[in-house]
């Protein structure tokens, strides 16, 4: 029996375009202690493949983070699928603003230490204690509090090309980067501030905010089903929209656009943009802002070195990367010295 997906990009690409069929991109996840991860990942890997659902799934002795795509005539499938499994019976699923079709081209469920890497030991404080969850009208009248500080649990580069109106962007590379360094800066408004965080889903908050409770914030608060499901309630409760720019998403798409402002610079010219490229240089894949004049000028790359490179032959490229290990540009997003106007 086939466990693991054993096509190309490419070649599901192109099954995509054949099939015509439209796809919904959704992303869900549920803390629960799962016993064995192994038996859950292969048991949902063979339902989900008869579906056609492509995406990256984690799975963890501590529950499951999912990011997909099905096609949304097999929507009621899946749905009566997740709810057959009983944690994840009537589990919020974050249905994206923008669809794209080929969000997602494999279907990838990997058992790992964690579904999010925070860096934490779990064992040291109780994860069920979380902090008040938070509506987008609940959401939206709490920022407005000037008793409230906003914190954006997400790392530089998404916060970057989108953030709430007023919220503290800490300029970090990892989740677990985050959780120090606003600690540290909140260390003497304990008890007299509300702590009230978000991220794209929701998951990163849930985390973060039993382990605020346990250091002590007294008035903790996140923002239910983060960025996705308050852009859902803004749209169609008719509120007010206070989220400025992008929200980055991790998939194919890299971003939903929320709202038509643009509080983002290209990084290599300045001017103003929000969009989000590779590096066309397979060896650096160094994911950063570039407007369509610098690409057009660039060739998508990053650099002239990585220019000259990617303008190599292919072969001639796969010589130049033989026994070397990935750039380390590919783990430091948005952060390299060739950048001019990165902020």
């Amino acid at each position: 029996m086939q466990l693991y997906n054993k096509l190309s990009a490419k070649e599901r690409a192109e099954l995509i375009d054949k099939a015509g069929k439209e796809r919904l991109t959704i992303s869900f996840y549920q803390y629960h202690k799962i016993k064995d991860p192994q038996t859950f990942r292969d048991q949902l890997y063979i339902n989900w493949d008869k579906l056609d659902v492509l995406g990256r799934i984690y799975v963890s002795y501590e529950g499951i983070n999912a990011q997909l795509s099905v096609p949304a005539e097999n929507f009621k499938d899946f749905k009566i699928h997740i709810d057959s499994i009983p944690f994840l019976k009537n589990v919020r699923l974050n249905i994206a603003v923008e669809q794209d079709n080929k969000s997602f081209l494999k279907l990838k469920v990997k058992v790992r230490n964690k579904i999010v890497a925070d860096g934490l030991n779990d064992d040291t404080f109780d994860v069920t204690d979380i902090g008040v969850h938070l509506n987008a009208e609940e959401f939206n009248k709490m920022l407005e509090d000037s008793n409230t500080v906003c914190v954006d649990m997400r790392n530089h580069y998404e916060s970057e090309i989108g953030h709430f109106d007023g919220a503290v962007t800490p300029d970090v590379d990892t989740f677990r980067d985050s959780l120090d360094i606003i600690e540290a800066d909140l260390k003497d408004h304990k008890e007299d501030k509300n702590l009230m965080m978000y991220c794209t889903g929701g998951i990163r908050c849930e985390k973060a905010s039993a382990y605020y409770k346990h250091k002590g914030f007294k008035n903790v608060f996140q923002l239910e089903g983060g960025i996705i499901e308050y852009t859902r309630q803004v749209k169609e409760e008719g509120l007010e929209n206070k989220f400025l720019g992008k929200n980055f998403v991790f998939d194919h798409r890299r971003s939903e656009r929320i709202s038509d402002d643009v509080v983002s610079q290209c990084h290599q010219c300045g001017k103003p943009c929000d969009e989000h490229v590779n590096c066309d240089n397979e060896a650096c894949h160094l994911l950063f802002i570039q407007c369509e004049s610098c690409s057009e000028k660039m060739n998508t790359c990053c650099s002239d070195d990585c220019k000259e490179v990617a303008a190599l032959p292919f072969e001639e490229q796969k010589t130049l990367r033989k026994g070397k290990g990935n750039s380390n540009k590919i783990f430091k997003k948005g952060r390299s010295e060739v950048l001019k106007f990165k902020k």
